[in-house]
């Protein structure tokens, strides 16, 4: 007796495609509603400091630090520049 298993397993799915996935997003959910309406006031009230927390975590993962501000590289500025030497022409 032969199975073909081929055409039920396309691969492994990771977590996001098991069922789990469903589960804790189901239980995310339901904590997410009892914890706005049973705590709204402190949520509120700590939501201007999530706000300003927010900004240098916006800064530091949308940017990607300093370094890449409108797709323009910097130069290179780890080696200054050499003199030239004694007789030759710059």
């Amino acid at each position: 007796m032969n199975h073909d298993h081929s055409r039920h397993d396309s691969g492994p799915k990771g977590f996001w495609g098991s069922r789990y996935s469903i589960g804790l997003i189901v239980l995310g959910a339901i904590a997410a509603y009892f914890l706005l309406s049973e705590h709204r006031a402190h949520f509120f009230g700590a939501l201007p400091f999530l706000l300003l927390l927010a900004c240098p975590l916006i800064h530091v993962f949308m940017h990607h630090g300093h370094g890449g501000h409108g797709g323009q590289q910097r130069p290179d500025t780890s080696t200054p520049p050499q003199p030239p030497k004694t007789g030759e022409q710059p």
